[in-house]
């Protein structure tokens, strides 16, 4: 997990938008459209990105297959502290 985090989060375009996404995620669920609005990025790029996250293992999708909500993995939780290093170190 920890080098899928680095990964992700550092050695992609994306990574500035998928820690973001977790971010968001970090306080509540929620689904594709709430995301794509609260980030101010496209429906399409929040699901790119969602795709790559539960690819990871990173997030989960609850059963719904419409409006179907997001949630960091149980399994995630256990490598916050990375995720938190990473982003520290992303923003300087």
């Amino acid at each position: 997990m920890e080098k899928a985090l680095w990964y992700l989060l550092t050695a992609t375009r994306g990574g500035a938008n998928r820690a973001r996404i977790i971010d968001a995620l970090t306080e509540r669920p929620q689904n594709a459209n709430e995301l794509a609005e609260e980030l101010d990025v496209g429906y399409k790029t929040i699901r790119h990105h969602m795709e790559q996250l539960e690819e990871h293992d990173i997030v989960e999708s609850g059963e719904e297959s419409y409006a179907k909500l997001y949630f960091l993995t149980d399994r995630f939780d256990k490598y916050r502290d990375t995720f938190e290093d990473i982003t520290e170190q992303m923003d300087k």
